[in-house]
């Protein structure tokens, strides 16, 4: 059984998720108090995977989806917008029908998705899920949003780290973050997204990777105010 966390527990243990191993689908369980949860990269840039399950039936659900190419995580993250699937046995909705189909033969009542996005980067989707019909409740979906802005930083951080190392054992370098333009670079996006350091240099990172160019250029895009970080959200 998971451990109840009020919503500061959760975020915080999401925001301190750093190592490789760390657990980033318990937080939201605890929090939100669904049955089991599922958090996949998907699609471009970073490719379609799971990153974390709860559970064996929560790989499966999350296998359904990216084996088919359709479902809730595909849609809250097409639209950036959340999936509510309440009573999933019971529904008339036609959106993403394969999926749908082999999600109700689980047995599977409720999904919840909601997308994963970093400053204009498409990094994935947490699919929450729950074998008892219901909607979420307003502060439910509050709060999973809210988590859900912090775990998408981590899920970026973890397929960049990831990435980096594959390039080093190939014999390239991930590039050099530590140039005086991408310092600058770094202060500039801070100010412009009201974010930390860290979470800074991830932004500059993540928009490298996914246009296939080298932190340096995105840095001096920045810089030279031809890439504004103002409009994306936190």
């Amino acid at each position: 059984m998971v451990e109840r966390l009020d919503f500061s527990d959760a975020a915080l243990a999401l925001a301190q998720a750093f190592e490789p191993d760390s657990d980033l689908c318990g937080p939201f369980v605890a929090a939100i108090g669904v049955t089991g949860a599922a958090v996949s990269t998907l699609g471009d840039p970073l490719g379609s995977e799971t990153i974390c399950v709860t559970d064996d039936s929560a790989a499966q659900w999350d296998e359904i989806q990216i084996d088919l190419g359709e479902g809730p995580c595909w849609e809250a993250l097409s639209t950036r917008l959340p999936v509510f699937e309440p009573d999933l046995q019971h529904s008339s909705e036609t959106s993403w029908p394969l999926a749908r189909q082999a999600l109700c033969e689980t047995g599977l009542a409720a999904v919840f998705a909601f997308p994963l996005v970093v400053a204009g980067i498409n990094v994935g989707a947490i699919d929450l899920y729950s074998r008892v019909s219901g909607a979420m409740s307003s502060r439910q979906v509050a709060d999973a949003g809210l988590l859900s802005t912090i775990l998408a930083r981590q899920v970026l951080r973890r397929s960049l780290l990831a990435v980096e190392s594959e390039d080093e054992d190939a014999g390239s370098s991930a590039g050099d973050y530590s140039r005086r333009e991408v310092h600058q670079a770094t202060g500039m996006v801070l100010a412009q997204m009201g974010i930390t350091p860290v979470d800074a240099l991830l932004v500059l990172r993540g928009h490298a990777f996914a246009s296939g160019r080298p932190v340096r250029d995105i840095a001096a895009d920045v810089v030279a105010r031809t890439l504004d970080f103002t409009a994306f959200d936190n």
